[in-house]
């Protein structure tokens, strides 16, 4: 373990919903051209803004709200090995509100190697403006190299690389710089977003690799061991790890299931100092999994969803946690929403009020509850 300090409590995962008018200029392709300087102060202010409310509802870790990308997975904004192709990950999914995205969707996908490729811009780059200005301690978040699974394909990736493991740890080592150059920024708080692992989750998704020749247990242990490898040799940063179950336009989500499906082979394996758990429905299951959770990793309970505008009560909130400290203890417990609130720039279907008071209601739980702890 490396945590430099004491455990942020009342978290955030990342992204929040995006003003309206950064929505529609960042569409407007002609516009963002003619003045891309306008663009560029509309996301400063919508970043600054997205600071000031994390601030004053007293969270203990802030981000920028993502405000800056299309998406929360952007490796593909900043290396040039990438190219749209037809075909994509099989998601399956499912709520939310508004039109279905495509079933297939034409994705991007590795076809030229990592190590060769040229950088677009520096990923770590749009961490310097929150640094400047927080007064919170302040964290980057950025896809797993394990997520990256998903840019490759049998068909269209094999040119450039013999093994979809050979690319991910190519892609690894690129991190690897990514996390130097954050680290030299002064970010001590570098958490990895991976909608992998709550897939295998998803009987319906192991079915379909298994389909595919896929092993998704073997998959599984290669995974969490080229995650683990990201920070070798890095020190006094907070190592996180969100598993997520999807967090698509108009609130879907792609992944059924508990994490007893993958916590036995999983969470004992991983080497992070936080893990973010997303708790905010049935579907994740019980308190269980939390049992296999390494000793000393906290695990970031996500007990209020993201995907709707409907405040959770609090004193079914401080039951959950009790319950939770029946299976690790309390010390080793923090407090999150479930995901973010906009992983695409649409975001989900809640107001910004709604979302500023689940983020309030986060904190105040989570300063009662570990009021004095260490």
């Amino acid at each position: 373990m490396s945590t430099p300090r004491v455990p942020a409590r009342a978290e955030t995962v990342g992204s929040l919903l995006r003003p309206a008018e950064l929505v529609r200029a960042a569409q407007e392709a002609d516009a963002v051209s003619a003045h891309p300087e306008r663009l560029s102060e509309m996301t400063d202010e919508a970043v600054l803004a997205a600071i000031r409310m994390q601030e004053e509802v007293g969270l203990d870790v802030v981000t920028d709200g993502e405000m800056r990308r299309i998406n929360w997975a952007q490796t593909p904004r900043f290396l040039d090995c990438f190219e749209v192709r037809e075909g994509g990950p099989s998601l399956n999914w499912r709520g939310g509100v508004g039109s279905a995205p495509p079933a297939v969707p034409a994705y991007p996908t590795v076809v030229r190697r990592v190590s060769e490729a040229n950088r677009l811009a520096n990923m770590a780059d749009e961490y310097a403006f929150l640094a400047r200005h927080a007064r919170t301690r302040t964290k980057y978040s950025m896809a797993a190299p394990s997520y990256h699974r998903r840019y490759w394909s049998d068909r269209h990736s094999t040119d450039a690389y013999e093994s979809c493991e050979e690319f991910l740890t190519e892609i690894r080592d690129y991190q690897r710089e990514v996390v130097k150059e954050l680290v030299a920024l002064g970010c001590d708080y570098i958490q990895l977003d991976a909608p992998n692992y709550g897939s295998l989750c998803d009987p319906d998704t192991r079915a379909r690799m298994e389909r595919e020749g896929r092993d998704p247990d073997a998959e599984l242990v290669f995974d969490a061991e080229l995650d683990n490898s990201l920070f070798e040799g890095t020190q006094g940063v907070t190592r996180a790890l969100h598993i997520c179950r999807g967090n698509g336009p108009g609130g879907r989500w792609h992944s059924n299931g508990g994490y007893g499906a993958i916590s036995s082979k999983l969470f004992s394996r991983l080497d992070f100092d936080a893990l973010l758990l997303e708790y905010d429905s049935d579907r994740a299951g019980g308190f269980e999994p939390l049992a296999d959770v390494r000793p000393g990793t906290v695990a970031v309970l996500g007990l209020l969803t993201t995907k709707s505008g409907e405040l959770e009560d609090e004193s079914v909130l401080e039951t959950r946690i009790a319950e939770a400290a029946g299976v690790k203890p309390l010390a080793e417990l923090a407090l999150s929403t479930q995901c973010g609130f906009a992983s695409v720039a649409s975001g989900n279907p809640l107001t910004p009020s709604q979302q500023q008071a689940k983020l309030e209601l986060v904190s105040r739980i989570a300063h009662r509850t570990w009021a004095g702890a260490s």
